[in-house]
């Protein structure tokens, strides 16, 4: 059988594009480089909205985790503290879950998908690109191909780079992380928790089995200190987290990652870049894994006509769908979408509305600014983790059109 889609990263976005596809009736060929488990740099914080995609997929009992009620800031002995917002009444909640059972989840679901070939250990190191189009993967030295290539490989993605889609980060910043089984006299936090420090942040994500993350994000590093002498010292100079702290047993090694990987353009004919390839939202957001689980849905629903051969155009972006991220700019939160709970809020929207006293009636969010004019040679951009959904449903459907091979109308050029 002919393949349809090829996946490039095997991790929160490509194996749950994966299993959406294969449900789809797609044939799906899913390559992820490293083999689980595996640990990452991450926040580990997934929002409301990340656990209803994880319902519908039918995961979210087996994926786990421990839930948080929203998003708690610490700054100069002063807190504020945002609730998630409700859905129809009901509170909604984020979950706090380590990287390796979730993604190990994940891929396992996608390996177990009908349609679906999922392959750990394999190395992807080229695109293949015939007559200005990309048409498969270099995988272990074979050439394969598929209607469409989606590279979901990373911040550092390799397959972006080749492309020529790189584009430089806005500044210079770095993020650490480390693991800690919390001792037994040391209580517990309902809340994500984030302590604003002189040039660095921390974000505390309480997880299952009393254990708790600590992430660093600076735009410095001292020369003349080492970076988890650095990490323990931030952690001290908040009397809360030291005291939470205290008597605690580091259950992991410290991981450094370097941030704002930035792509120029989210498609290129024949390949779409979906999660942190397509460029990475800033941390302060807690929306990486929740974005990359919306998005991966986002982009199965569009290409849901397109089977068996990926022919004829998507359909326009629903305004549900665009809504859904719309807790980003603080708007108000969306109905639910298909079944197994609605999305809601983001931190920045709780605070918005924890800020808000006396509390007001819901309003109608405000329109998208407009659109930039789009020089003649620049590409339609779909960051696929973020613009498929805020794009207007004209410029969607160019950039996917664009990358499954239709040519452009004279309505989308304008879109």
């Amino acid at each position: 059988m002919a393949t349809d889609v090829l996946i490039a990263g095997g991790g929160i976005a490509g194996s749950s594009l994966a299993i959406l596809l294969g449900r789809q009736g797609l044939a799906v060929e899913l390559y992820e480089r490293s083999r689980f488990p595996r640990e990452k740099t991450c926040g580990e914080g997934l929002l409301p909205a990340g656990v209803a995609v994880l319902g519908r997929l039918g995961l979210a009992e087996e994926a786990g985790g421990q839930e948080f009620v929203g998003v708690r800031y610490h700054s100069g002995g002063e807190t504020v503290e945002g609730r998630f917002l409700t859905t129809e009444g009901l509170p909604q909640t984020g979950r706090g879950q380590r990287r390796f059972p979730l993604d190990r989840v994940l891929f396992a679901a996608a390996a177990a998908t009908p349609g679906v070939q999922a392959h750990a250990g394999a190395n992807v190191s080229a695109p293949l690109v015939e007559r200005g189009r990309v048409t498969g993967l270099m995988i272990d030295g074979k050439a394969r191909r598929a209607g469409l290539v989606v590279a979901a490989d990373g911040a550092n993605s390799l397959l972006r780079h080749q492309l020529g889609l790189d584009r430089p980060p806005r500044g210079k910043r770095f993020g650490a992380r480390m693991h800690f089984r919390l001792a037994p006299h040391a209580g517990t936090s309902e809340w994500v928790e984030v302590f604003l420090g002189g040039g660095y942040e921390l974000y505390v994500t309480p997880l299952p089995g009393r254990e708790t993350l600590v992430a660093a994000l600076s735009s410095a590093r001292s020369p003349d200190r080492p970076l988890e002498e650095q990490f323990l010292r931030w952690c001290r100079e908040h009397r809360g987290l030291a005291e939470r702290l205290r008597d605690s047993e580091q259950v992991s090694q410290i991981l450094t990652a370097r941030l704002g990987a930035r792509a120029r353009a989210g498609v290129r004919p024949g390949i779409v870049l979906l999660g942190d390839a397509a460029g990475s939202p800033d941390p302060i957001t807690g929306s990486g894994m929740t974005q990359a689980l919306v998005s991966s849905e986002l982009l199965a629903g569009m290409l849901r006509p397109r089977v068996p051969a990926l022919e004829g155009r998507p359909p326009p972006v629903p305004p549900a769908r665009r809504a859904r991220f719309r807790d980003a700019r603080g708007g108000s939160p969306p109905p639910p979408v298909g079944t197994g709970g609605g999305p809601a809020g983001g931190p920045l929207s709780a605070l918005h509305a924890a800020r808000t006293r006396p509390a007001r009636t819901p309003q109608a969010p405000a329109p998208l600014p407009p659109r930039r004019p789009r020089a003649a040679d620049e590409t339609p951009c779909v960051k696929s983790r973020v613009a498929v959904a805020g794009l207007p449903s004209s410029a969607a459907r160019s950039a996917l059109r664009a990358a499954c091979g239709d040519p452009p109308t004279a309505s989308s050029t304008n879109g």
